[in-house]
């Protein structure tokens, strides 16, 4: 008599409940970060050392490529939410650290906020995994992208809040750039909070394969070129980010207005993943490095030229496209 054939594995339904608080803590960092490391040029300007102001941004990246690794390596041994809190944890610390030195004028304090910013976001950035872990295998591109549109939303909501930001700035007697790092710790902690109604649907395992040194990683073919490429796109991201906020305020922008060309960068750099990856999965990644190179240098290009806002804030969020897609 033949065996019955096993029945077939249940899947897990995608519940709202189980990946709501991890979109939402996504949505509060990303306003956190649009309200406070992104205008960073703008604080040190007002400290007097514009010479510097791509200072914050470097340290940002810096720290934050330093900490990945031990943030992964911290949430494969103790799971990520563990990790996820931890990271939006060290932002609230960095943003606090960060506004207590614009406030009173003490650089080498706000230049530590900002590493411990940009460390938090070393963390916090692989939400992208938690999520993608924490819905059955088939719907992982779909909950990708709804992470990517919530950072979008998170971006937008913290720009629609520009006049209350504003308010406080006064209230404190300091800049609306200042009172976002306030703000931005706020938004952290909240995130920070959500986190514990979130429950992972894997657990952490240990890896059971060993690690890929560095030397045997750059020698499989293809690696060069990508790392080329995504380090040419870091450094592109740094000098956009430090110094459009600043050439907009020296343009006559008041706070709004940057928050607005900001959340123009968010959606290039989130908005079109619903485009671009479905291409690139058609035509390849060459086409994605190709057409992203492209757009950043029409971008660059066309940024000296003199026009409306409204028309350099759509040359910036098509640079972050270009970037989305190198």
């Amino acid at each position: 008599m033949a065996e019955a054939a096993p029945a077939a594995e249940a899947r897990p339904a995608l519940g709202a409940g189980r990946v709501a608080p991890l979109y939402a803590a996504q949505a509060l960092a990303t306003g956190a970060t649009t309200v406070s490391t992104v205008l960073s040029s703008l604080i040190i300007s007002g400290l007097g050392a514009e010479h510097l102001a791509g200072l914050p941004a470097t340290l940002i990246s810096a720290s934050g490529a330093v900490s990945a690794g031990f943030f992964g390596a911290w949430m494969l041994r103790r799971g990520r939410r563990s990790g996820l809190s931890a990271a939006f944890a060290l932002g609230m610390l960095g943003a606090v650290t960060g506004f207590v030195g614009a406030r009173l004028g003490l650089l080498p304090l706000f230049l530590l906020g900002a590493a411990l910013m940009g460390a938090a976001q070393g963390g916090y950035q692989q939400a992208r995994y938690a999520a993608a872990e924490s819905v059955p295998e088939p719907q992982r591109g779909a909950a990708l992208g709804r992470l990517m549109l919530m950072s979008v939303a998170g971006s937008f909501l913290i720009t629609g809040a520009a006049r209350p930001i504003e308010a406080l700035g006064a209230a404190l007697g300091t800049s609306p750039e200042v009172a976002g790092w306030l703000v931005a710790s706020a938004l952290l902690g909240a995130a920070a909070l959500l986190l514990r109604a979130w429950r992972p649907l894997r657990a952490p395992t240990q890896a059971s394969s060993p690690r890929l040194g560095l030397q045997a990683a750059f020698a499989i073919p293809g690696v060069k070129s990508t790392a080329l490429a995504l380090a040419t796109a870091q450094g592109l991201m740094v000098t956009l980010m430090s110094l459009t906020p600043l050439r907009a305020h020296h343009m006559g922008i008041e706070h709004a207005g940057v928050a607005a060309l900001i959340s123009g960068h968010i959606l290039g750099m989130f908005g079109f993943g619903w485009l671009t990856g479905p291409l690139i999965d058609r035509l390849g990644l060459r086409f994605g490095y190709v057409s992203g190179a492209a757009l950043l240098a029409a971008a660059a290009l066309t940024a000296p030229l003199h026009g409306t806002p409204g028309w350099r804030s759509a040359c910036f969020c098509w640079a972050w496209a270009g970037t989305l897609r190198s």
